[in-house]
C-alpha cells in the first residue's frame, strides 16, 4: 500500500517494547501532546509512518513492528570506551551532566548529531551505549490519529527549516537535538 506524501498526521499513542516475549510500557503520546509529524520526509520510522498514514482522524490502530524494521538488534559493538577528556569544559570534567544513566548527545567524525547513554564513568574513558534505547525490541503501538490532512506550505517551510538545522518544532516534549531521533517520539519523532 502507497502512503500519500505530505499529510500533516498527529497521533496519540502508547508505545510497549516487546523483548524475549516481555511486553513493557516505554512511552505515551496523549491526544493533549501527539506526537506530530508530515508523511513522506522521513520524519519517523517508515514502518510506523506506513501503518498511520492512510488512517483518518478518529481511527484507531493496534500494531507492532519487528525489531528488523525499528531500530534493529541490540549491538555490543556498539558500547564504547570514550576518552574522559571529551566530556570536559574549560578543562573539567562535566560530573553533572555526565553521569550514568544520563543521555548524551554527541557527534561522530563526520558531524552526524548523535545521543549515547553513559554506562559507566572510569577514571580515564567514559563507557557509552550507542544502541538506540529501543533496540532489540519489537515496538507494540496501541492509539488513535487525533489529526490527519494535508500539510500547509507554512509546515513544510517549517520543516525544511528544522531539518536544515535550525532546530524541532515537531510538538514532541523532549530536547531535540538532531530532531527527537533517539527519543522514541512515535518510534522516531523528526528523524
Amino acid at each position: 500500500m502507497e502512503t500519500v506524501s505530505n499529510k500533516y498526521i498527529t497521533v496519540a499513542y502508547k508505545l510497549y517494547t516487546i523483548e524475549d516475549g516481555e511486553k513493557d510500557f516505554a512511552e505515551e503520546a496523549t491526544a493533549k501532546h501527539p506526537f506530530q509529524f508530515i508523511s513522506g520526509l522521513g520524519m519517523t520510522l517508515e514502518a510506523f509512518e506506513e501503518q498511520v498514514a492512510n488512517l483518518n482522524k478518529g481511527d484507531h490502530f493496534d500494531f507492532t513492528i519487528p525489531m528488523a524494521q525499528a531500530y534493529g538488534e541490540y549491538d555490543d559493538e556498539h558500547v564504547i570506551d570514550l576518552p574522559r577528556n571529551i566530556f570536559e569544559i574549560d578543562g573539567k570534567f562535566d560530573s553533572e551532566r555526565v553521569v550514568e544513566g544520563a543521555i548524551i548527545p554527541l557527534m561522530t567524525n563526520d558531524g552526524q548529531r548523535i545521543n549515547g547513554s553513559v554506562v559507566e564513568i572510569k577514571e580515564d574513558v567514559v563507557v557509552m551505549d550507542m544502541n538506540h534505547p529501543m533496540a532489540g525490541c519489537d515496538l507494540n503501538f496501541i492509539g488513535e490519529i487525533v489529526e490527519s490532512r494535508p500539510a500547509t506550505g507554512e509546515e513544510l517551510a517549517e520543516v525544511a527549516r528544522m531539518m536544515s538545522g535550525g532546530g524541532c518544532s515537531c510538538g514532541c516534549d523532549h530536547d531535540c537535538g538532531d530532531g527527537c531521533g533517539d527519543h522514541g517520539c512515535g518510534g522516531g519523532c523528526c528523524h
